[in-house]
Parts: C-alpha cells; structure tokens; sequence
C-alpha cells in the first residue's frame, strides 16, 4: 500500500505499512471512516510525524488516544482546533507552564508551535470513535507507535520523553535510558494532576537537558494565532 507520510519518517517505517497488523488496521479504519464518526479526519491521523520530522524531534510528549469531542482532535496529542474550547487536561498543562514560566494563561489549545520546534506530540492510539474514548484501542495502533519510539532511539543525540500517567510510562520500556532521557509524572488530567503533575517542573527540566547538550530550547510560549 502506499505511504502515507511526507518526511524522513516515510523511509524509516515503510516497512510497517506492509505488515499484517497495520494491513488488519486499514481494513478497520476503511470501515470505521464509512460507518462511524471518527477523529481526527483522515487527512490528519499522522500530523505528529508531519508536524515533527525525524531529525528535529527533541522531546516527546505521549498521548493515550485522541480527543473523542467534535472538532478537538488534530492529530497531535493534548492539542485542540483553534476555537475550541481547551479541555481540562491542556488547561492543567496551561496552568503548569505558568507556574514554571510565569507566562498567561493561553487562549487556544493549538501546540503546533511546539510540533514545529521538535516536540512530538504523539497519542499511542491514533483515532477513535466521538463519543467513545478509547474505541480504537487494540485495533494495532499501539503496535505502530511502539515502532515510532523505537525508531527514536536510533538518533544520536539525546531525546526527552516526557510520559504523563502510567499509560504513556508502559512506553518507557521501548525506550534506551543509556541513551536518553525520561521524566515522569502523573497524568494531567483533574483526576490525578495534584498527586505530583503540578510542580515536576518538567518543562524547565527539558529545556536545560537541551542546553547541556548543545541544543536550542523549546519556545514553550502558546502565540496567540
């Protein structure tokens, strides 16, 4: 089948998009597209990789899957539309950026800003039915973004996987620590931000891994668009 991605990502998974699990998970996601409502659209599902190439991603955020409300999702974990309204896990991520930085609270949920500095912001499951969180789980999404972080390591200089809840922490064991770097905390969502999110001051901590290591910081900033 073809390959369905733009960048230096298209060479490095070709090989995925030929195997049995992913040919499976087409097959699925022609008939979810026809029957259901899913999200994000089609033209968006690998925006994280379009978004951020190979060469220039830094620092990972990982998502579990997408937004599952109309018109949220765009590809890019913790993300909104412009216009919608910042649901409350990105407000608590909001609300951690200005305890470290000082910055206003942001208008909008877009991060592309970050995607486009380095900052892939990848969901372990990449489309879901609206109204159903989690729907897709299972379908071998989770197989394909197993191979993404493994792909990872194969960089030289070090990444920074930020992994938020115990989900995204199950996707630290793909991950060489010899070579790389992981800050832990508790998911931000209201349920659980409290018990060690708020504070990690992982943003900070990111920023001067990426100093130390001769690599220009990410602009945390949300621009107004």
């Amino acid at each position: 089948m073809k390959n369905p991605l733009h960048n230096d990502w298209a060479s490095l998974l070709e090989d995925e998009f030929q195997k049995d699990y992913y040919l499976r998970l087409r097959s699925f996601l022609k008939k979810e597209y026809t029957e259901e409502k899913i999200h994000p659209s089609m033209e968006d599902i690998f925006n994280a990789l379009h978004f951020t190439s190979f060469h220039k991603v830094k620092v990972v955020i990982l998502g579990q899957d997408p937004y599952h409300g109309p018109n949220q999702a765009h590809g890019l974990s913790f993300s909104v539309q412009p216009g919608v309204a910042i649901p409350p896990s990105l407000k608590n991520i909001f609300k951690e950026l200005t305890h470290e930085f000082g910055m206003t609270m942001p208008t909008h949920g877009q991060l592309t800003h970050w995607a486009k500095q380095g900052v892939l912001l990848l969901n372990n499951v990449l489309t879901v039915r609206e109204g159903n969180a989690h729907s897709h789980r299972g379908q071998g999404w989770e197989l394909f973004t197993d191979k993404v972080i493994q792909t990872l390591n194969q960089k030289e200089h070090p990444v920074i996987f930020l992994l938020w809840g115990s989900a995204a922490q199950k996707k630290g064991e793909l991950i060489d620590t010899n070579k790389h770097i992981i800050l832990k905390a508790p998911h931000p969502s209201p349920l659980s931000a409290y018990r060690g999110f708020f504070e990690s001051n992982h943003f900070s901590q990111a920023n001067q891994i990426l100093r130390e290591n001769n690599l220009e910081e990410i602009d945390w900033s949300i621009p107004k668009i």
